[in-house]
Order: C-alpha cells, then sequence, then structure tokens
C-alpha cells in the first residue's frame, strides 16, 4: 500500500485547470527535450562508429546495449528519488529533501560497484550466438565504459532531484552540452582528429565516460550555483547515513527497476524475434522501432511530471489537485499521441524514407514492411503513452510494487507469448511480434489505470485503502 493511501483530503481549493496545464508546459518541455537529446548522443555513437568501420560499430552496439540494460535497471533507485523529494520538497523538509537524493546516491554507487565485474568479464556471457572478434571487441569495449556507470547513475539521482524541485531548464540546457560534447569527444578520439590519437572503439568508450562525467558535473555545478538551490545543496554530508531514507528509496527503486527491465527486456525480445523472420524484416523493424522510440520520449518526459506534480499533491492528501493534475497530463499524452498516429498513418513514405537510401537496392523492400509495421506502431500509440504516464503518477504515489507486478504479467505472461504465436503459429510474421506488443502494453495501461483509480479513491476519508 502506499503512504498516501489514508491521509486525508485537503480542504483547499484545487488549483485552476490552466495552472496544471502550465506547470505540465514548464516542467514537461525541458524534461522531454533533454531525453531527445539522451537519444541524439545514442544515435551520434552509432552514426560515427558506423563510419569508422563494421566491426567497431557491431562491438558498439553490443556493447553498449548491455551497458544500456545494466544502467536502466540500476536507474530505479534514481527514478524512485523524484517521488519521495517532491513529497518532501512540498512540505518544505529540506533535511529529508537531501536526505532521499544522498541516500539515493548511495545505492546507485553501490549498484555500480555490483554489475562492474559483470561488464568488465562480459565476453563469455556476450559470447552466446555472437562472432568472438565481436564479443572480444564489445569486452574491450565495456572495461573502458564501466568506469561510466558511476556518473550516469549518479546524474539520474541529481536529475531526479531537479525534477522534483521543478528546475527542468537545467536539465536540458546541461543534456544538450553534454550531447553536442559527446559528439565532439567521438570525432576526436574515434578517428584521432585535434592532434589525439585514433583510438577506434576504444575512444568512443572513453567519449561516453566523458559525456556521462560532462552531464554530471553540470547538474551539480547547476544545483550549487543556481540561487534558488543552494541552500538545498545536494551534497552537504554526502558521507553521513540517513538509513530511514535509504530504506524509503530502497524499497521505491527496486521494482521500478524490475518494471524497467521487464519493458526493456520485451522490446529486446521483440527484436530477436523479427530477427528470425530475416535481415530485411529486422531492418523495417528498427524502422519502424526508432521512430516509436522518439514519439516515446514525449511521454517519458510527460510521465516524469505526472510523478512529480503527483507526489506534490499526494504528499498534502490533496484528491481534487491530485485527480486534476492527473486529467492535464492525460489529456496532453493523448493530444500528442493523436498528432503521431497522424503522421505514422499519414505520411508513412517520408518517415520510413528518411532511413533508407535510395542507392540501396533492398530499401524498395523493406519500406513497405517498415510502412505495414509503423502503422502497427500508431496502433499502440495511445496504449504505449496511457500505461507510462499511469506508473509515473502512480510512482508519484510511492506505489511501485503492485505496477511491477501488472507490467510484467502483462509483458511477459501475455504480450511476449502474443507475439511469438501471431508471428509464428499463426504465421503473421512481423505485423505478429508488433500485434503482440500491442495486446501486452494495452493490457498493462488498463490494469495501471485500474490500480491508479483505486489509489485515487483511498485518498478519500472513511473508504477502505488499496492493500
Amino acid at each position: 500500500m502506499s503512504e498516501f493511501a489514508r491521509q486525508p483530503v485537503s480542504g483547499n481549493a484545487p488549483e485552476p485547470w490552466r495552472v496544471h496545464a502550465t506547470a505540465v508546459l514548464r516542467i514537461g518541455l525541458p524534461l522531454v527535450g533533454s531525453h531527445l537529446a539522451q537519444i541524439a548522443i545514442g544515435v551520434t555513437d552509432t552514426v560515427m562508429l558506423g563510419w569508422y568501420g563494421v566491426p567497431a560499430l557491431a562491438a558498439g552496439a553490443l556493447g553498449s546495449s548491455l551497458f544500456s540494460l545494466l544502467m536502466l535497471v540500476g536507474s530505479g533507485f534514481a527514478w524512485a528519488v523524484m517521488p519521495l523529494a517532491a513529497a518532501a520538497a512540498n512540505r518544505n523538509d529540506d533535511a529529508q529533501l537531501r536526505a532521499v537524493a544522498r541516500m539515493g546516491l548511495w545505492l546507485s554507487a553501490a549498484y555500480a560497484v555490483a554489475v562492474l565485474p559483470l561488464m568488465f568479464w562480459s565476453e563469455t556471457l556476450l559470447l552466446r550466438g555472437q562472432d568472438p572478434d565481436v564479443a572480444a571487441g564489445a569486452q574491450a569495449y565495456l572495461r573502458i565504459l564501466c568506469v561510466g556507470m558511476f556518473p550516469a547513475l549518479f546524474a539520474m539521482v541529481a536529475k531526479s532531484y531537479l525534477s522534483a524541485l521543478e528546475h527542468t531548464r537545467g536539465i536540458l540546457w546541461v543534456t544538450l552540452v553534454a550531447a553536442g560534447g559527446n559528439a565532439l569527444a567521438n570525432w576526436t578520439l574515434i578517428f584521432g582528429n585535434f592532434g589525439f590519437p585514433e583510438l577506434g572503439l576504444d575512444g568512443a568508450a572513453l567519449a561516453s565516460v566523458l559525456s556521462h562525467g560532462t552531464a554530471l558535473g553540470g547538474l551539480l555545478l547547476y544545483s550549487r550555483f543556481s540561487r534558488e538551490l543552494r541552500s538545498r545543496a545536494i551534497l552537504a554530508r554526502i558521507w553521513c547515513p540517513d538509513w530511514s531514507a535509504c530504506r524509503q528509496v530502497f524499497r521505491l527503486g527496486w521494482p521500478i527497476g524490475i518494471t524497467t527491465l521487464a519493458e526493456a527486456g520485451l522490446f529486446a525480445a521483440s527484436a530477436i524475434m523479427v530477427g528470425m523472420l530475416g535481415e530485411g524484416v529486422l531492418a523495417a523493424h528498427g524502422i519502424a522501432m526508432q521512430l516509436a522510440s522518439i514519439t516515446f520520449m514525449v511521454h517519458l518526459g510527460l510521465s516524469q511530471v505526472a510523478t512529480v506534480r503527483a507526489g506534490r499533491a499526494a504528499s498534502s492528501g490533496d484528491r481534487a489537485d491530485l485527480q486534476r493534475g492527473a486529467v492535464v497530463v492525460l489529456c496532453f499524452s493523448a493530444a500528442f499521441s493523436t498528432l503521431a498516429i497522424g503522421a505514422f498513418l499519414l505520411l508513412p513514405e517520408a518517415l520510413t524514407g528518411l532511413f533508407l537510401s535510395s542507392s540501396d537496392a533492398r530499401a524498395a523492400q523493406i519500406q513497405p514492411i517498415a510502412i505495414t509495421l509503423l502503422a502497427l506502431a500508431a496502433l499502440f500509440q495511445l496504449a504505449d503513452g496511457l500505461q507510462v504516464i499511469v506508473l509515473g503518477l502512480l510512482r508519484g504515489l510511492q506505489d511501485t510494487r503492485v505496477p511491477m507486478l501488472v507490467t510484467t504479467i502483462s509483458y511477459w505472461c501475455v504480450g511476449a507469448p502474443a507475439s511469438y504465436l501471431l508471428a509464428f503459429g499463426l504465421g503473421f510474421g512481423g505485423p505478429g511480434v508488433w500485434s503482440g506488443l500491442v495486446i501486452g502494453l494495452a493490457l498493462a495501461a488498463l490494469g495501471l489505470s485500474w490500480r491508479f483509480i483505486r489509489q485515487l479513491q483511498a485518498l478519500v476519508p472513511g473508504e477502505r485503502a488499496v492493500g
């Protein structure tokens, strides 16, 4: 049961709808921009390694996939900081605010230490189904990049801290600087420009470490020198434990990590299933998934706004504001989904053509498949947006365990089996895999929505709290 389930409802009048809408845009647009900038970092790495050579690209893609997966699981502690910090900020409890951020850093550091051996000696794991040279290259890449796990996770904690305080423009500017610095470092270190030695794949790993370090440094400097944040110094007494706050962050954080792993695993499994259908279908899948990932970043930014706003409203027991805030952020998500659906259905040739070369003889075969998959991507826009927004609202209520169960069951007991059955059992191929994704995401959206409604009802005095 969430911490807020039995709190009384505030007697204050709810904020006007316009105030909620303005807050969502003010906090959300910079977060959306920062997520898109983060995608640009990954695209830059892929493009420049592709320019350097196919072996480097393959090893880098394999290594970065493992790094990203491990980072997503570990990011649960950073995500947990957001609702706890938002609630503390709403109560003007600066001591608790610093404590949850500090313990988020401690737990992230402990996680990074725990997964270091997995990255440093990853070749045996990566050899499964992979070319030995590619696996060896990926391990060499990870032996450098593994150091970046610390600043990467610390930066995520800092982002959660700043988001909870509604200082999201700083996150955007720092991420843009990190993206630009990453591109410059890649160009310098991979190819040996500006008098530096040509390091190839090792240079890409070093550039990524520098990028994560730049993001962390920028966020800490912003926190230190911002006039409004100076008194709330995130690193104050960093060496002092607060075991109560540590338990809170851990309790909320590990289910978030498992939830993220379940979703990431579902999409990884879909890529494996599509790969079994042939290279052309896999290429079309990659195009459709890249476009869907870009639109998902908008919903992810709105989900973080939902977490912050729900955390602040629930800490006051303010059911009316919580409900209004939820409706507003869901409306923004639905409006964007409608635009994305229109673009995917009305402009499929133009969108898929961005990823294909007219000189490639296989483009004429790949594009029709990509267009079909993009239509299915349009179909799951609403479901995907709804499930991530409601996840954000539930995290704001500090409710993470039941959502973990709902998403894991929806994705792995229903979505993944449905993809396999439709693709191979019933012979629908790539569209079958994507139809399974739609089913899994839609089921998760319905289950999470039901859970949020129950938690919202539990804020009313006299009603039995949801267990």
